[in-house]
């Protein structure tokens, strides 16, 4: 059985567990030959998205629910996130190990991401989206919201077209394991700072793009 410890030790060792679907009480370790990764800080967005951050009238949180987050990016036709891996994960958010970046309208959760942090390492999980852009401006604070607190690594397991056109790349398995190794001796608090008003997030963008 898969306990939070031993699936943070899989993290630490570079491997991560999926199940085949929802209905599946199976979980099975991973470890790809190519690693998907995104910059700390400085993750790219397109003009298009930047005009919609500079217009966003949402609001940015951290850990506000972590179970809708969850139950978000867990709410489509096909998912690898499982009962078994919901437990593990709500398991390592109340342990300080799993954290969620939600955006809202008002009080309505249109979009988020959760990961797993170790050290200076966020593993990504996955994210959603309930409104257009929601899980790119998303992807947006959370880089912004990892370099504040001193994150190193971003890890996203695989590559997709959605995180290619962000500056997501894919590396060895090699050299993951050796960024990884960097990243796990390195301290980093995911709650040390608060995240950043779209106001002052589009400044921070449009100053380093």
């Amino acid at each position: 059985m898969l306990t939070p410890d031993l699936l943070l030790s899989g993290y630490a060792q570079g491997i991560f567990p999926m199940a085949a679907s929802a209905g599946e009480p199976e979980l099975y370790w991973f470890n790809p030959t190519e690693r998907g990764i995104l910059p700390v800080g400085g993750v790219h967005a397109s003009r298009s998205l930047r005009r919609e951050l500079r217009r966003c009238t949402w609001r940015v949180a951290l850990n506000r629910d972590f179970a809708a987050v969850l139950a978000g990016c867990a709410d489509r036709p096909e998912t690898w996130i499982n009962a078994p891996l919901t437990d593990l994960y709500i398991n390592l958010h109340r342990r300080g190990h799993a954290h969620s970046v939600e955006l809202l309208d008002g009080d309505d959760l249109v979009g988020g991401v959760f990961g797993v942090t170790l050290g200076g390492a966020f593993f990504g999980e996955s994210m959603f989206s309930r409104a257009p852009n929601a899980s790119k401006l998303a992807l947006l604070w959370l880089s912004s919201h990892l370099k504040r607190c001193g994150f190193t690594l971003f890890d996203t397991q695989y590559t997709t077209a959605h995180l290619t056109s962000m500056g997501g790349q894919a590396i060895s398995r090699a050299e993951y394991r050796r960024r990884l190794e960097r990243a796990l001796s390195q301290h980093a608090d995911f709650t040390a700072h608060s995240p950043p008003s779209a106001a002052q997030l589009w400044q921070e963008i449009t100053q380093t793009s």
